[in-house]
């Protein structure tokens, strides 16, 4: 049987020869000028690669008739309307870890740049300026390398930093002490690496959380005169933030390989003598360009061959009777889960998910994948996907567990997820009620009745009179209308909890306001 692969980004060479000695592939390429007629490329192909160049649109998805597997030749899908794709039953695979190398090398690269003046030098001396005094640099070793993002780049930095003599201490969501240890780096918080590094670099995806991590608060907590790379993403650094603290001379150096908004004409800390940058080169490596490409062609192969993929993206289609029966409680687990780790401080060591009644009756591999991708996107962002959260889980050392009872508790289904770290264990169960949707009914030992969506504030309270009274007078000075409350205590006068659904989320200063009450013990704010 003959399959027909259509290419329409340029891809390296290396990459074809797979594709082009395969005797049951006839292998098309188009110049990615020509891909405004993909719509009608596309009617008669079986497999579609590309790198970040063509727009694969659900329109253009809608006239793939014969469409199996969509490669794309790097980390990124961002060009890949994934929703369609899964709709359709097409596969979307990526070579995640084909740049791994390049970027890590980069990385030092730019490090040991920053530390020696080597650009700055160098452009004195193309000036025909011979100036050392003013280029005098200073040694890696001994030095204390902060590692913020201790994934699969993260590492190759830190296992490279080590072979500087430098100290490296490495602060991740999912990073306990005993992983360090055996890691040989240094375990800690976050504002720990703000405060201890005479380098910082970083290593995390772009997420909400991490827009503008390093902002004006965190280069108050770092050391005068550290030293700071970004090789991840641009918007972690808040640009503006770094500029001030590069002007005050609290930090005396940046290297840059990405920026918040790239490509750009001129960027006013490309101006400052203290900062060094490439344009987004962190991947440009023939090696690692050919590593994608080879990468992204031989799981093409395996898919139309029949074989087992290594890097999917997304899950083919269930069969629709089976999707409808189980899709409320994919929604309902993924709402239990992103509720959870909002929850949770220390790092995750286990999952726990309870079935119970009708929904220990159905095949729950794909809910638990759902869940377990809602738990590591709050940290790990888009990376995680239906395919590989479970995998994801495994290697950053989480144990996933699943229990199954007939017994309903008083519901006709039930979903518990509970997550354990070396402090804690904390547990959210949720059900979903024919008509009304789902709901969270318990929050540890708590019984409530939420409806997961909105603005959700989390209070744990003493059980004294005033309370609710003070709160709600809060929010009525901030002008934040309650929607819902629901309070449950654990005896009385002992510990209580309070869940409020408000019309609009809570300003940091608002925020802090309230935690200012004597009576409340924890605050945390959810967006569902």
């Amino acid at each position: 049987m003959s399959f027909h692969v259509l290419i329409t980004d340029p891809l390296h060479e290396e990459g074809l020869v797979p594709l082009k000695n395969h005797p049951d592939i006839k292998l098309t390429i188009i110049n990615q000028r020509r891909s405004s007629n993909l719509k009608e490329l596309i009617r008669d192909v079986d497999a579609l690669i590309v790198r970040s160049q063509t727009q694969v649109t659900r329109d253009v998805l809608e006239h793939a008739t014969r469409l199996k597997i969509i490669g794309r030749a790097g980390v990124g899908v961002d060009n890949i309307d994934l929703d369609a794709a899964t709709e359709r039953g097409i596969i979307v695979v990526n070579a995640p870890n084909g740049n791994t190398n390049s970027a890590a090398e980069h990385t030092m690269a730019l490090l040991m740049s920053l530390a020696r003046k080597i650009p700055q030098a160098y452009q004195a001396l193309k000036n025909m300026d011979w100036d050392r005094k003013n280029y005098v640099g200073v040694e890696l070793r001994n030095k204390t390398l902060g590692v913020i993002g201790l994934g699969r780049i993260g590492a190759e930095v830190a296992y490279r930093a080590k072979g500087q003599r430098m100290e490296i201490i490495a602060y991740d969501p999912f990073l306990t002490q005993e992983k360090a240890e055996k890691l040989g780096v240094n375990f800690g918080t976050l504002d720990e690496v703000l405060a201890l590094s005479d380098f910082i670099t970083i290593h995390t995806p772009l997420l909400n959380e991490t827009k503008h991590l390093i902002n004006t608060k965190a280069f108050q907590k770092m050391k005068k005169g550290v030293q700071i790379i970004n090789c991840a993403r641009g918007g972690i650094i808040d640009e503006e933030a770094l500029y001030q603290a590069i002007i005050s001379k609290k930090v005396t150096g940046a290297a840059l390989d990405v920026f918040e908004n790239e490509p750009f004409h001129h960027h006013k800390l490309l101006e400052l003598p203290e900062v060094i940058a490439t344009p987004h080169l962190g991947a440009s490596t023939i090696e690692a360009q050919e590593m994608v490409a080879i990468d992204v062609s031989q799981d093409i192969i395996r898919y139309l061959m029949g074989e087992q993929i290594k890097n999917p993206v997304n899950l083919p289609s269930l069969p629709i009777e089976i999707l409808n029966k189980m899709k409320p409680y994919f929604h309902l687990g993924e709402k239990l889960g992103t509720t959870l780790i909002h929850l949770v401080e220390q790092p995750i060591e286990e999952i726990t998910l309870s079935y119970e009644g009708e929904l220990a009756e159905l095949e729950v591999s794909p809910i638990t994948r759902t869940i377990v991708k809602s738990v590591l996107q709050r940290h790990l962002g888009d990376h995680v996907n239906d395919v590989n959260a479970l995998y994801l889980a495994e290697k950053r050392g989480i144990t996933v567990h699943e229990n199954k009872s007939s017994a309903n508790k008083g519901f006709t289904n039930l979903l518990k997820v509970e997550i354990k770290t070396n402090r804690e264990s904390k547990s959210v169960s949720g059900t979903h009620l024919p008509g009304l949707g789902p709901r969270i009914v318990r929050l540890d030992e708590y019984r409530i009745d939420v409806i997961p969506e909105g603005h959700i504030i989390f209070i744990h309270h003493n059980d004294q009179p005033g309370v609710i009274g003070k709160i709600g007078s809060l929010l009525a000075d901030f002008q934040i209308n309650i929607a819902t409350m629901q309070v449950d205590r654990s005896n009385l006068g002992g510990d209580a909890i309070m869940v409020l659904k408000v019309d609009k989320r809570l300003h940091e200063q608002e925020l802090a306001r309230l935690k200012e009450l004597d009576e409340i013990k924890e605050i945390q704010v959810i967006d569902l």
